[in-house]
């Protein structure tokens, strides 16, 4: 992916945040926009591949209503958000929806056919998947984030869109409105309940206090030295654009955060077997505020390229540091993200 993308997110990010903390940070709530006529549905003919489905095209997608979801699977934003989309998929397939999910990688890692089809089973991704590795659908769109709604009437015109989390009852209006205009039967105008749980459970917005913390050169932030949202290594790390990279066994992240969870995207590097890796909060063993990728006592591993959680914990949430250790050397670590 290109600096410019990567940049115009981080910009949105900032720019059309929701204020928590007591004013003084900024977070994605999600922007929603309508048109009456708008431009037709770009070309998905520039896919690298396709998953769960044959190869379609805007012109064969006339007559029905089709819903475009851009991701990236290693993103918490679109996990946070994926179950209403596969909610609204099961739901309304029969009524003439399609959903088309469009995988745009953020990460090098995510560009690996074999990795995508990983994910799109992990994460039960089941409605057509466009695999859009060099950013061609991206760019057609004219996108600038992750997660991405594209909402596209029977007569193959982008009709309106959103932006980020949130708005899960808008934007189902809106599939209503027009699946009832392409004159489809039993659309009703009854809402999915969705309950999100693992990685998918919404953020606690009230208590975030923590930005997504990028590990990288290229988009690498951090708060000055002892103060909420610090962070620093200890160890042989050697430091490229996307990630930095253990050398020696017993590199650590340190990390000061207010946040409910902790998440971190890693993958192994050089490592023939997993890397081991063990979690310190407050310097003790996290207990029951590990996250789905740690047991109690903190040990965990990475084997896939892709997201893990470290810390799930309960109220009340308060400043925290988090200790990540790794074992073995080889791995791969992109972004801290929180929730």
């Amino acid at each position: 992916m290109s600096k410019d993308i990567r940049q115009d997110r981080r910009s949105f990010l900032e720019a059309t945040a929701s204020v928590v903390a007591a004013g003084q940070l900024g977070w994605l709530s999600g922007t929603m926009g309508f048109v009456k006529d708008g431009r037709e549905l770009a070309s998905l003919e520039s896919a690298t591949g396709w998953i769960n489905s044959a190869p379609l095209t805007a012109a064969g997608l006339k007559g029905k209503v089709v819903l475009v979801s851009i991701w990236t699977y290693s993103c918490i934003n679109w996990l946070r958000s994926h179950p209403y989309v596969r909610a609204w998929a099961e739901k309304y397939r029969n009524r003439g929806l399609v959903v088309v999910g469009v995988h745009s990688p953020e990460f090098g890692f995510e560009k690996d056919l074999a990795n995508v089809r990983w994910a799109a089973k992990a994460l039960r991704v089941d409605y057509p998947i466009a695999v859009d590795s060099d950013h061609a659908i991206w760019n057609a769109f004219d996108n600038e984030y992750w997660p991405a709604l594209y909402f596209v009437d029977a007569k193959g015109r982008i009709r309106g869109h959103h932006f980020g989390e949130g708005d899960y009852a808008e934007s189902e209006r809106v599939i209503q409105k027009l699946l009832v205009a392409a004159g489809k039967q039993g659309v009703g105008n009854e809402l999915v309940s969705v309950t999100g749980t693992g990685l998918e459970a919404p953020a606690d917005w009230s208590t975030l206090k923590s930005p997504e913390s990028y590990l990288g050169s290229q988009r690498r932030e951090n708060a000055a030295e002892g103060t909420l949202n610090h962070w620093s290594l200890a160890g042989d790390w050697l430091v490229g654009k996307e990630s930095i990279t253990l050398q020696r066994a017993g590199g650590k992240i340190v990390y000061r955060f207010h946040a409910r969870d902790v998440h971190l995207v890693m993958g192994r590097a050089t490592a023939h077997a997993p890397v081991r890796f063990r979690v310190r909060l407050d310097g003790e063993a996290p207990g029951d505020a590990h996250g789905l990728d740690l047991d109690t006592g903190g040990t965990g591993q990475v084997a896939e390229p892709r997201l893990y959680q470290l810390i799930r914990q309960q109220q009340p949430i308060i400043d925290r540091q988090l200790e990540i250790e790794f074992l073995d050397p080889g791995v791969d670590a992109f972004v801290v993200t929180f929730g």
